[in-house]
């Protein structure tokens, strides 16, 4: 019996409300059956004996001397106490299973009714480039975040609070939960969500991640939820035909920072592009429906489109990115458009054109070849030496000289562009060494360390631009540095400096990852702009292009798509970006000015 009471108490508080109703009414039943034994009711009712044995447990009545013998009173007096008894336990576990209640809310552990919301799976305190952009993107519209990670939800809470600003039309709600796992992850109601989006991590917990979604849509038999997640490496490769049958996109950040980095590291100021393009604030990529624009050509609404830029077409779901000038648009077409706001845009009619929008870009002079200084060595240093520009002619790899199967994925790497490879033993932690690398270097480019610990990486990183740094203005060189670093914060701590690009890992990947949460079309765009083949961003110089002087953003617009470029901004001389040019703006351009382009070559 003792043994049968304890597992019985210890199930539940429920089960210990349970065993008091029983044990009271036990004891009710059988006071008022000995009062009625032993006829010490006197002249009252069977029932109503039963009635006053019930409330007295209930109420802890104690009787009065008055109401019936001595045998009646000791009775009622036993009940009585004993329902005081019973009253005080009551009240101390109702209290217990309140508290656990409350204690159990605050973790997080309660189910989530929400439909259309967004699931973010992963919570790293200190990072909140991926949360501030799905705010971005929210805009004025209402928006509901689910945060699942193995922390207590006031944690979570409390990192979100002291980090961000919720407007009033976003609620974020976080739970605990372990993301690897379909049962924990069930209470996010992912079956009702609008999308998945796995926070970056470590790649084996984003792949386990994207498995246990995977998983559990599958058991819920709601397959239209698109998953979003982002790997650093190629190790996990999902299966195509998974990838497919979910709609997982699926983004490999060191490819893309190597690529980034290859594009940017010559092109001072072009790194700022990749930021514009890819994150929420200020301009991005749009699908656009304008019906006006049917019938004509993609040169002919490049030029006359206001409040946005076209750059390409969306046709049966395929999206082409800057098609030829003459390319006629259907009607059940849509417009590819780099904008603010894809509401505001209008078709203006068409103008007058002038003689000198008519005239051809110059043919393109590569100019002499560039030399790249690469300090630091990780997976992705065959990807940067393939993706390097090819104006670049040389590749410059300090420090000390790597196996020899290093060398032969370098060397594999140099010969699918023609590029000179050179294998530098200074050291640039050396004083003597990095004046040396200094003095003769035209770009340098510092890569992270990706086996170190991050927080360690990047700090090693930032010693050494700091000290570059301090050399450029030691010598009064010139030369650029483009830097990979890992985490948001540690890019903080050293600022940006003068004639410096940032490519932080982590924020970069966010901010993808959410543009492709809002618009998974536009994975194949992204892909075709980080890649060294299709189109990409550019910086042209208004100089060697013939374009120095006034002209009305119209007439360069013309120009730019009559050659094969879709115009989206300029640099000036102060490496100061703008973009979003209207129509009818006239700008001067000098020749140290450069024009922000897409274009394929």
């Amino acid at each position: 019996m003792r043994y049968w009471f304890d597992n019985r108490i210890s199930k539940s508080s429920l089960g210990l409300i349970r065993a008091l109703i029983i044990a009271s009414l036990i004891l009710a039943l059988a006071v008022a059956a000995l009062i009625i034994l032993f006829g010490f009711n006197d002249e009252g009712e069977v029932a109503s004996v039963f009635w006053d044995s019930i409330a007295t447990v209930i109420n802890a009545w104690m009787p009065s001397y008055e109401d019936g013998s001595i045998g009646y009173l000791i009775l009622m007096s036993v009940t009585a106490v004993a329902g005081l008894l019973f009253t005080s336990v009551l009240i101390g576990i109702v209290t217990s299973a309140i508290e656990e209640k409350i204690i159990e809310l605050k973790k997080g552990n309660s189910l989530v009714l929400e439909s259309g919301h967004i699931v973010m799976l992963g919570f790293d305190p200190g990072e909140y480039t991926l949360l501030s952009q799905l705010i971005l993107a929210a805009e004025d519209k209402p928006c509901r975040i689910v945060i699942a990670e193995d922390m207590d939800r006031e944690e979570m809470e409390q990192h979100i609070k002291e980090n961000l600003v919720l407007p009033k039309n976003v609620k974020i709600i976080c739970r605990t939960a372990d993301i690897t796992s379909p049962q924990s992850i069930a209470k996010c109601s992912i079956e009702t969500a609008r999308m998945v989006i796995v926070n970056p991590g470590d790649d084996l917990t984003v792949t386990k991640a994207v498995l246990a979604v995977v998983a559990l849509l599958k058991e819920k038999k709601a397959d239209g939820v698109p998953i979003n997640a982002i790997l650093s490496q190629g190790d996990y490769r999902l299966p195509e035909s998974l990838v497919k049958a979910h709609n997982i996109s699926i983004f490999r950040t060191h490819d893309v920072m190597a690529k980034i980095i290859a594009h940017s590291c010559t092109q001072i100021g072009l790194c700022e592009t990749f930021r514009e393009a890819f994150n929420f604030e200020g301009s991005e990529f749009y699908l656009a429906d304008i019906p006006e624009a049917a019938g004509e050509t993609f040169g002919e609404v490049s030029v006359r489109l206001n409040h946005g830029v076209a750059v390409g077409i969306s046709r049966d779901g395929d999206v082409t990115l800057n098609p030829a000038a003459d390319e006629v648009i259907r009607q059940s077409d849509r417009i590819l458009v780099f904008s603010t706001d894809s509401d505001d845009m209008k078709l203006e009619p068409p103008r007058d054109i002038s003689p000198e929008s008519d005239a051809p870009l110059p043919d393109a002079d590569s100019g002499p070849g560039m030399e790249v200084m690469i300090i630091g060595r990780n997976e992705s240093l065959p990807t940067v030496l393939r993706e390097l520009p090819s104006n670049v002619t040389k590749a410059v790899l300090v420090g000390p000289e790597p196996p020899e199967e290093e060398k032969q994925k370098d060397a594999g790497a140099a010969a699918g562009r023609g590029l000179e490879l050179v294998y530098s033993g200074l050291d640039p932690e050396d004083g003597d060494d990095a004046a040396e690398i200094a003095k003769e270097a035209e770009h340098i480019v510092i890569l992270c360390d990706h086996e170190l610990p991050e927080d360690e990486a990047d700090m090693k990183t930032a010693f050494l631009l700091m000290n570059f740094r301090e050399l450029r203005t030691i010598y009064g060189l010139s030369f650029n540095i483009t830097v990979e670093m890992q985490k948001e914060s540690n890019q903080k701590l050293v600022g940006i400096g003068s004639e410096t690009d940032f490519l932080v890992t982590s924020s970069m990947g966010s901010t993808i990852l959410a543009q492709l949460s809002e618009n998974p079309e536009l994975l194949g765009v992204f892909r075709e702009i980080l890649s060294n083949e299709g189109n990409e961003f550019y910086l042209k110089n208004a100089g060697s292009a013939g374009l120095c002087g006034t002209s009305s953003v119209r007439d360069l617009r013309r120009r730019m798509t009559a050659g094969g470029f879709v115009l989206l901004g300029f640099l000036n001389a102060e490496r100061v970006s703008r973009f979003l040019l209207e129509p009818d703006e006239e700008i001067t351009l000098t020749p140290d000015d450069d024009l922000i382009v897409i274009g394929a070559d």
